[in-house]
């Protein structure tokens, strides 16, 4: 407990998810929580995304564990929108510490129009890049900022083991995104290690979450069948890990964000931190 006690912990696309787990976790370790979610859907993505009622339970959860929050409705593509909303967050909350840029969208299919490419970019990544160039003014010496990448978005385009690629325009634009955002880490790492502020990137590999458990999802598994259920995806899932598991559970990540978020990890910086049950062996990263 208190691994995290004092600090003002945002954390994007905390409605549901890895986002909420990640806010409740470092709630649960002390911390004071900015959460921000779209609440809406995007219609190129065909799964359902999160509601307002979502961002409401992560509130509450929050509050549950005795500590602060300021919830909002806010679009990660819209810098000036987040500038905003951090601004009145900080100013709520006293300060901010740590940054988890965790929103994220998958919208697969070779049927998705070119628009898949657009919001699945912007969202992943120049979402990444608004939280983060926000949040620059607040971070002082200690800060962390943490982006969730994917092992699935380094994959290459071709397929996994020449199986399961992120299919269509929307997954081409997922993986780049998550490509970048390794580079990115990296290079501002560099840059705001001076300042004593450090940077890492944190890959998955499957999360048992809305975006895995959905038609998309289970037809880029299983691609033999038009209408595959979850059971049918399952079989496949575990294909991905060298540990025989399907997926990893949010707070199998959640707990990579606190050690980063913490001082435990005050000299760990430009780190590219799978959490992918060996998954990322199986492609040789």
């Amino acid at each position: 407990m208190n691994r995290v006690a004092g600090k003002v912990v945002l954390v994007t696309g905390a409605a549901r998810g890895q986002g909420r787990s990640h806010a409740v976790r470092v709630a649960q370790e002390g911390a004071d929580v900015i959460a921000f979610d779209l609440c809406a859907d995007i219609a190129s993505n065909e799964y359902p995304l999160a509601t307002p009622a979502d961002l409401d339970e992560t509130e509450r959860l929050v509050k549950e564990t005795g500590q602060r929050v300021f919830a909002a409705r806010v679009d990660v593509r819209d810098r000036e929108g987040v500038e905003t909303a951090l601004a009145e967050a900080v100013e709520a909350l006293g300060g901010l510490h740590v940054v988890v840029a965790n929103a994220g969208i998958c919208p697969l299919g070779k049927h998705i129009s070119t628009a898949g490419f657009v919001d699945a970019f912007d969202v992943n990544f120049l979402g990444v890049v608004n939280t983060v160039h926000a949040a620059l003014e607040y971070l002082g010496e200690g800060g962390s900022i943490i982006a969730i990448g994917s092992v699935a978005g380094l994959v290459p385009q071709t397929g996994f083991n020449g199986q399961q690629a992120l299919q269509g325009p929307g997954g081409d634009g997922y993986g780049l995104a998550k490509k970048m955002i390794a580079t990115y880490t990296s290079s501002l790492a560099l840059t705001l290690g001076p300042s004593s502020i450090r940077v890492n990137a944190i890959h998955p590999t499957n999360v048992n979450t809305d975006m895995l458990q959905s038609m998309p999802m289970y037809r880029t598994f299983r691609p033999d069948l038009e209408n595959p259920t979850a059971e049918d995806a399952a079989v496949t899932f575990p294909f991905m890990q060298a540990m025989p598991t399907p997926w990893v559970e949010p707070e199998d990540i959640s707990h990579a964000v606190v050690y980063l978020s913490s001082d435990e990890s005050r000299f760990v910086t430009g780190q590219q931190l799978r959490v992918d049950a060996g998954a990322g062996m199986k492609i040789g990263l």
